[in-house]
């Protein structure tokens, strides 16, 4: 049996899964140093990857457990569980968020609230994420940095061991897409390994690339591998933006291919053909033998060289705030073709010598107890990977949601509510759902009734009912009844208006009282009527002729006045408005027979008609005949009234009723001023034909 190593604990597995190959590194952090004490680079035999991004995790999944067993066999057997992993692919997404905590009193800052701290940045930067990529796709942390630290409302460059009224911190968060982040895991996966710590290429190169010294200038960090080129920007002590292009060194071997007529792995050699070599021989697919010099492929690549730099630039530039940086360094294997850092200088405007080539100067603090293994470029987002564990912790937990398992990024704060929505339970489906409200307008006003509520989602958490905010971990089983929904609001007219009140007239003397009438969208409906979401209710204060007529079930007579003017079918009657008329068998009762000739009238009676009419309403003769056949018999008197303070002398009747005022005062009775006729007789209401009497005092008025 082998003898298992002992090594310093934790030992630290670090993967860096790129597009051209698969690098494993085992070491362990010792003060300032670390230590490498195994190690393993495998080359994919297919394009098992593109642009950073898995797309046969099969094949990964096989060259990662390839490189795992390698580094088992180094470490003496020792089996290896878990492992870092880094992310990268064109669809990155990045956003800042504040964390901010208010203590109820002074509170000594420990790392705890630190990390807490922290978490709430990734949180805001999440939210401000999904408000700026408006669609269905799950997006999840990949990496952080803080950009700043606040103690109390002021920057700091270290929160801990300071006492504190309130924190805040600035957070730069990575988001990768679901299906990025699950093709990774299912990889790793499939070499029985679990992942503790995921971190972002760049992220990673930062930590060894670019120390924090360093990170005060204004520098960017260029990543060039095969499938992406991964940026980021360091100002003022904190990196400020990352970034990352579908642009690096497969794009120059895919051109070889296309310009040699040869595979990949072919282009790949005449790549890396190197300035010490005088020529290469190759065969294209064709069969036929080639020599070429290494100048003639640096002719082929100069254009497209050229394009990727500039684009490189640009990018650059653009995380920067449209600011140009200070200098840039550069790692990766793509950095180091002939001509690569010089063309970036260009299009950065910078000197060619701030534009450098990062290799073995900045791994001085790595120790390689590896044999046949040196210090080189390409080792530089592996270690990054590694130290990483030792800053941040962050993983993916996994448990079950209704018997559907979930995945959620581990916060160290996750609740039942996070579960829920990760499941894809929306806010309706855990809280109560009300009933859709009732909205209408009501005599101009706006009007609702609320719908009845609905009742509260039912969550059980490994078998025990709890609530939203409770704490999960992974592979805790939670159960969710979803919430109901309660019933719309409805109501019917009589239950929002006064329609079923009264509304009363005066007809021939006798006090009528008439349901009132309502208008919904221009329609007369009863007070049974469904409200609909949008009517427009106005419960009227009139009647129209025909209406009053319709509702006392009679036909209209052939002469009606209201209030002593003439009225026609649409005349609107008010609240305890006046109306009368003579019965149409009185009329004809009345009525003499009238022959062509006397129907002929005197200019002296015209005039005298013509007088009546600006004196008061306008009577039908018949009318009139009624009124003469009535009175002829009886003796006439004179009474003096006082009408709106005016003195009034009625004459030529035995009595006076109140309407007889009209002949003797000037009162417009056509044209409608206000809502009501308000007329009394010595303070107290009076009606058409209430009776009058000498020194009576009385009012006339229209009411507002």
């Amino acid at each position: 049996m082998t003898a298992v190593t002992k090594y310093p604990e934790p030992l630290v597995f670090g993967l860096d899964i790129g597009t051209r190959s698969i690098v494993g590194t085992v070491g362990y952090k010792e003060g300032n140093q670390f230590n490498i004490v195994a190690q393993c680079v495998k080359f994919h035999d297919t394009r098992a990857m593109l642009d950073g991004q898995i797309h046969d995790i099969n094949k990964v999944g096989e060259e990662i457990l390839y490189v795992k067993e390698k580094l088992e066999q180094q470490l003496s057997g020792r089996k290896l569980k878990e492992v870092c992993i880094a992310a990268a692919g064109r669809v990155l997404k990045t956003a800042v968020g504040r964390g901010y905590y208010e203590f109820p009193d002074t509170t000594v800052v420990n790392q705890e609230y630190i990390h807490s701290l922290e978490m709430l940045g990734v949180e805001k930067a999440h939210e401000q994420m999904l408000q700026e990529n408006d669609s269905n796709v799950k997006f999840f942390c990949v990496g952080y940095t803080v950009i700043k630290y606040y103690l109390n409302d002021f920057e700091i460059g270290n929160l801990e061991g300071h006492k504190a009224h309130n924190i805040a911190a600035d957070v730069l968060a990575t988001f990768l897409p679901e299906e990025v982040v699950d093709g990774l895991y299912a990889a790793v996966s499939q070499a029985n390994l679990e992942i503790s710590n995921m971190t972002l290429e760049p992220i990673a190169a930062i930590q060894v690339a670019i120390p924090e010294n360093y990170r005060l200038l204004n520098i960017a960090l260029v990543d060039v591998g095969a499938g992406t080129s991964d940026i980021c920007v360091t100002r003022d002590g904190s990196i400020i933006g990352y970034g990352m292009l579908p642009k690096a060194g497969d794009e120059l071997s895919e051109a070889l291919v296309k310009e040699y007529l040869v595979d990949f792995a072919t282009a790949e050699k005449i790549k890396m053909i190197g300035p010490r070599k005088k020529s290469l021989t190759y065969k294209d697919i064709m069969g036929i033998s080639h020599k070429i010099t290494p100048q003639e492929v640096y002719d082929k690549l100069d254009t497209i060289i050229d394009d990727i730099t500039g684009q490189i630039a640009a990018k650059i530039v653009e995380l920067n705030g449209d600011k140009p940086v200070s200098a840039a360094f550069v790692v990766g294997g793509g950095g180091k073709l002939p001509g690569f850092t010089q063309k970036l200088a260009g299009h950065l405007d910078l000197p060619p010598e701030r534009v450098a080539l990062r290799g073995e100067e900045v791994l001085g603090f790595v120790n390689i107890f590896v044999e046949g293994v040196k210090k080189d470029p390409l080792l530089v987002t592996p270690i990054g990977i590694c130290m990483n564990f030792y800053d941040q912790k962050n993983r993916f937990v996994y448990l079950l949601v209704n018997d559907e398992r979930i995945k959620l990024y581990d916060n160290d704060k996750l609740t039942v509510f996070d579960a829920a929505l990760a499941y894809g339970l929306s806010n309706d489906s855990i809280f109560p759902k009300r009933g859709a409200d009732l909205n209408y307008t009501l005599n101009g006003k706006k009007k609702f009734i609320r719908g009845s509520a609905g009742e509260a989602a039912t969550i059980l958490l490994n078998g025990k009912e709890t609530g939203m905010n409770h704490g999960v971990k992974a592979g805790d089983q939670i159960k969710i009844v979803e919430s109901t929904r309660g019933e719309d609001a409805s109501a019917v007219l009589n239950e929002v208006t006064d329609i079923t009140s009264t509304i009363s007239f005066v007809v021939n003397e006798v006090v009528v009282n008439c349901p009132r009438y309502a208008s919904v969208n221009g329609r007369l409906e009863s007070e049974f009527y469904h409200i609909n979401d949008g009517d427009k209710i106005e419960v009227l204060n009139y009647y129209t002729l025909s209406q009053l007529m319709q509702f006392m079930d009679i036909e209209t007579p052939h002469e009606v006045f209201v209030n002593g003017a003439r009225a026609g079918a649409d005349t609107r009657i008010y609240e305890n408005f006046n109306v009368a008329w003579i019965d149409k068998e009185d009329i004809y009762k009345t009525e003499p027979f009238v022959t062509e000739e006397e129907e002929t009238v005197t200019e002296e009676k015209t005039a005298a008609k013509e007088k009546q009419a600006d004196n008061g309403p306008v009577k039908n003769d018949l009318v009139n005949q009624w009124i003469e056949e009535r009175e002829k018999n009886e003796e006439a008197i004179q009474m003096n009234v006082v009408v709106n303070g005016e003195p009034v002398t009625l004459t030529g009747k035995s009595g006076y009723v109140f309407v007889d005022i009209f002949d003797k005062y000037d009162f417009d009775l056509k044209t409608i001023k206000g809502t009501a006729l308000v007329q009394k007789i010595d303070g107290q209401p009076a009606e058409h034909f209430s009776p009058l009497h000498n020194g009576a005092v009385v009012e006339l008025y229209w009411k507002e």
